[in-house]
């Protein structure tokens, strides 16, 4: 699934490039690999993610995407999950779990909301404070401690935006989270999903190739074990004191930089939502107020970009869209979709630790009368 040579990931920072790495059959059968957004014309010391050269690498890569094409996977292929009518998810319970306030709206924000929007009652993890701020010129510059407090009040409204009814801040240092005890971790995540009753989770891939953040993926890792240990009658029995009991999650969307993707979903219908997610990270971008930063810049020089409008919000929400969306549109042209987010996705009873709950449903339809 993934390509042999080159590297899908911006060199400046820790981003995917726009590839054109994502399969699917339907396209197969038509033929055409999706071609770059382009973006010719916008100052690239403004944007975050070096977009400009991501989207070119998008373009190289469009003769892999339809080599791959003709191979899907030996599970028969990457599943497309389309919006549902109605609430199917009511009474279940969802929990997006992010190292930083950009990672779910830069990755799973589309989901998180549909996934809402079906149903589901969401809440919002954040693991670390976010105090090392970002690269200079990206999002709001300031101090450690401003960092801190511009990132804890950016995310109080990511999960406002996706539709959240909660949010949790685990607080650990930005970039730390290899000093800090497994267990411990693990301990604060099987309390949450007891105490939220979690059905399904939103968060890093555990097993993701080209990880270089120590938070994604020791959040990942506590995330991993803690899904299946809440669910077990003898980890922090004292937890049952306090009158909780075992609560195992069921299905698992992981996001990665180069995910193994078994599923992609249609976010079509959240676009909107995804966009005031990401214009909510002033502080850490890669959205924020780029767009307004942008339009007053050309000010200055007596220009001007139809593209920003005629005031700051219009700048930032059609900025966000035409480039920090721009991953989410080329995956959805493969898909014969708008847009569109992957995931590695773990399945109901794929863990193989208990029973299959596929098994229950069987018995259901076939149990007999003695």
């Amino acid at each position: 699934m993934f390509p042999p040579t080159g590297d899908p990931l911006c060199r400046f920072c820790d981003r995917p490039r726009e590839t054109d790495q994502f399969a699917d059959q339907e396209a197969t059968d038509r033929g055409d690999a999706a071609k770059t957004h382009g973006a010719a014309g916008i100052i690239e010391p403004m944007l975050r993610r070096n977009f400009l050269g991501s989207l070119a690498a998008g373009a190289a890569m469009a003769r892999l995407a339809r080599t791959e094409q003709q191979a899907p996977s030996a599970a028969g292929g990457v599943f497309l999950e389309r919006p549902a009518d109605g609430q199917p998810h009511r009474g279940k319970v969802l929990l997006a779990l992010q190292a930083h306030s950009d990672d779910i709206p830069l990755f799973a924000a589309g989901t998180v909301a549909k996934l809402i929007d079906e149903g589901y009652t969401g809440y919002l993890v954040r693991a670390t404070n976010d105090d090392m701020g970002d690269a200079p010129g990206l999002g709001t510059p300031g101090t450690i401690a401003e960092n801190a407090l511009g990132n804890e009040r950016d995310n109080n409204e990511v999960a406002r935006a996706l539709g959240c009814k909660g949010h949790f801040d685990l607080n650990y240092s930005n970039h730390r989270m290899a000093d800090i005890s497994l267990n411990e971790l693990i301990c604060r995540l099987v309390l949450l999903i007891r105490v939220l009753k979690v059905d399904t989770v939103v968060c890093w891939d555990p097993w993701a190739h080209d990880e270089e953040n120590p938070d994604h993926y020791m959040l990942a890792r506590g995330v991993e074990a803690a899904c299946w240990m809440a669910g077990r009658a003898h980890d922090y029995e004292e937890q049952f004191a306090a009158g909780l009991a075992p609560k195992a999650v069921a299905d698992k969307y992981y996001f990665a930089r180069r995910p193994e993707i078994t599923r992609v979903v249609d976010i079509s219908r959240q676009i909107d939502k995804k966009v005031e997610a990401n214009r909510a990270n002033t502080s850490k971008g890669p959205g924020g107020r780029l767009g307004s930063r942008l339009r007053a810049e050309l000010a200055k020089r007596n220009q001007r970009l139809p593209l920003l409008g005629d005031d700051d919000a219009t700048a930032d929400r059609n900025y966000i869209k035409e480039f920090d969306m721009s991953r989410s549109r080329e995956l959805g042209k493969q898909y014969g979709v708008e847009y569109a987010e992957a995931f590695h996705y773990v399945a109901p009873g794929a863990a193989g630790a208990d029973r299959d709950p596929r098994v229950d449903s069987y018995v259901k339809d076939h149990v007999v009368a003695k």
